[in-house]
C-alpha cells in the first residue's frame, strides 16, 4: 500500500486564515491538525491542533498550568476573543522546518517515519511538483498498520 492509497480529501487552510476559523474547522471536523497550503495549493506545513491552543491560552497558563485553576469558566471563554484579528501566520514557527509531506508513492513505513520524525499527527500527500492530493491522519495510519477495519 502506498500513500496515494491512504490519502483522503482533507480540509486545508492558508496562512491568511483567521485563527478562530482554523479552531472551528478543527473542532467541527474533529481533526488532529490542519494542512496549511500556499497560493499554488502545495503544503507549507501541518498545524497540529495543539498549536492553535497555544495561541488561545495565555502565556502564563502555558508556563504554569496550575494558574489556570484560578480563572473561572466564564472568564476562560473570553480568551477566545483575544485571538480575533489574528491569522494562522501568527501560529507558524519563525524558523523554517521541513513540512510533513510524503510523495504519493511513499510506503506505509515511510509515512510513519515522517510522522514520527516531525512529531505530526497528520501528513500531507503531494507530488513535489504539484498540489496536494490529500492527507493521512495518525489514526488512519495506525488502523492500516494494525489491520483494523
Amino acid at each position: 500500500m502506498r500513500a496515494r492509497d491512504l490519502a483522503v480529501p482533507f480540509p486545508t487552510i492558508t496562512v491568511d486564515t483567521p485563527v478562530l476559523d482554523a479552531a472551528r474547522l478543527l473542532a467541527g471536523h474533529n481533526l488532529p491538525g490542519l494542512i496549511v497550503l500556499d497560493g499554488a495549493g502545495r503544503p507549507v506545513t501541518v498545524l497540529p491542533g495543539t498549536q492553535v491552543l497555544r495561541l488561545v491560552i495565555p502565556g502564563y497558563c502555558r508556563e504554569d498550568p496550575t494558574l489556570a485553576r484560578m480563572i473561572d469558566e466564564s472568564s476562560a471563554d473570553m480568551f477566545l476573543r483575544g485571538v480575533e484579528g489574528r491569522t494562522v501566520a501568527d501560529l507558524l514557527p519563525r524558523e523554517h522546518t521541513e513540512p510533513p509531506v510524503v510523495e504519493p508513492q511513499a510506503t506505509v513505513l515511510e509515512v510513519a517515519a515522517v510522522m514520527a520524525q516531525r512529531r505530526s499527527p497528520l501528513v500531507a500527500v503531494a507530488d513535489h511538483r504539484g498540489p496536494m492530493i490529500g492527507g493521512i491522519t495518525l489514526d488512519a495510519l495506525l488502523d492500516r498498520m494494525l489491520g483494523t477495519p
